[in-house]
């Protein structure tokens, strides 16, 4: 990929919120980011010639056509990414790609995560009972998971990642304070965030580590809120992007890797997709780690936190926990890690939250940041994490 030959130049991200007043189709949502975001770029609904989606609620086949349709354009390129939590990092690769070959100019990203208006009593209760099993594909005939995790307990990520981190420290004797330093500082930044669903929250260490049990070893404080909201971004090519009203945000290098689905089939539970990703991304960029302004990484756990430090290079393997309590993570410190409070302080609104890490970057990069700006920030490394530490993309983002 060309270090100049697709560039982000419009960003909207909505207020994620616990309790959503007003229910929207992921279409009716689609279209508002739609109109937000290109906006917020400068261009016309016309100039729009590719989408890519997450998998949408009313049309499991034929997404982009949908989306396509009704938002009244005509496109080029379409893709729909399934990645769990790396889902946005993903469509944000692919739409610099797409742009690249010239499949198209100007791509929509788009990521709704909002309640849909729910038709009656019962489908709130059939939609309660699936959300349980749904995220390891439990409920479908013939899963692996539904018939030998799940009725064991190994339901979702939390069990998953608490073996991750009890591997971790059992290795690497890594303490609780030095996890809990991730969680405290990113709430330090979140503060700061006008949107967060924790500003204004300050917490400490002791917070973290008296709240409380959800799977030894994690606790509440170390684990993402969910809740609501949505995000959208606008890439385009190196010429349409001069006459944006923002500075162009570059991909300069881009680099995915999965291994396996279930943490059952983790090749290495501390040796995580990150590594080839990160490798592949910093080589397409041709840029150093010691080069990277500010990290943005995906944040569901604090323990996701440590492990992509280390194997995104940042440190070596064993040393990560060094490494956070040898660095001031806060937005205004030496490593300033998600700076607008991650997800742990921030929220996870759905693929949304791991849009957000990409929106922080871009925000940074044009300096528009506000309160929490870096100052000089111009090249940022994000992530996304997907699954199980299943999926995993890396993002080189650099300023024009």
């Amino acid at each position: 990929m060309g270090k100049r030959a697709a560039a982000i130049v419009g960003q909207c991200e909505w207020e994620p919120k616990r309790q959503w007043d007003k229910p929207m189709f992921s279409m009716e949502a689609s279209a508002q980011l739609a109109s937000e975001v290109i906006a917020d770029a400068g261009f016309e609904k016309d100039e729009i010639d590719g989408l890519v989606i997450n998998p949408i609620a009313e049309s499991p086949m034929f997404g982009p056509s949908a989306i396509a349709e009704y938002l009244g354009i005509q496109s080029n390129f379409n893709e729909v990414v399934d990645l769990g939590g790396s889902t946005p990092a993903g469509m944000v690769w692919r739409a610099a790609a797409a742009i690249e070959v010239g499949a198209c100019e100007s791509v929509l990203v788009l990521c709704p995560a909002v309640p849909p208006p729910r038709p009656n009593a019962q489908g709130k209760a059939k939609r309660g009972r699936a959300r349980l099993t749904a995220y390891l594909g439990g409920d479908s005939w013939g899963s692996p998971q539904g018939q030998f995790e799940i009725p064991s307990g190994l339901v979702a990520a939390t069990p998953s990642f608490a073996m991750i981190a009890s591997r971790y420290r059992e290795l690497y004797d890594v303490q609780p304070e030095t996890l809990a330093k991730v969680a405290v500082e990113q709430r330090y930044n979140a503060n700061v965030h006008p949107t967060a669903i924790f500003r204004d929250k300050p917490i400490t260490i002791d917070d973290v580590l008296n709240s409380r049990m959800i799977a030894d070893p994690i606790r509440l404080l170390e684990l993402v809120m969910p809740c609501f909201g949505g995000g959208a971004l606008l890439l385009t090519t190196a010429e349409r992007a001069k006459r944006a009203p923002h500075r162009p945000v570059f991909v300069s290098g881009h680099g995915e890797h999965l291994t396996h689905k279930s943490v059952t089939y983790m090749p290495d539970m501390l040796d995580t997709p990150t590594r080839k990703a990160a490798d592949r991304a910093f080589k397409l960029a041709g840029v150093s780690r010691k080069d990277i302004d500010i990290a943005s990484i995906y944040d569901c756990f604090t323990i996701t936190v440590l492990l992509t430090i280390e194997d995104a290079g940042f440190c070596k393997k064993g040393q990560g926990g060094a490494f956070i309590e040898e660095h001031d993570l806060r937005f205004n410190g030496d490593w300033p890690l998600n700076t607008h409070g991650g997800q742990l302080g921030m929220g996870q609104a759905g693929l949304a939250g791991g849009l957000s890490h990409i929106t922080e970057a871009v925000l940074q990069i044009q300096n528009r940041a506000d309160k929490r700006q870096v100052k000089g920030a111009n090249l940022a490394y994000v992530n996304g994490t997907g699954g199980m530490m299943a999926e995993q993309v890396a993002l080189i983002l650099e300023g024009a």
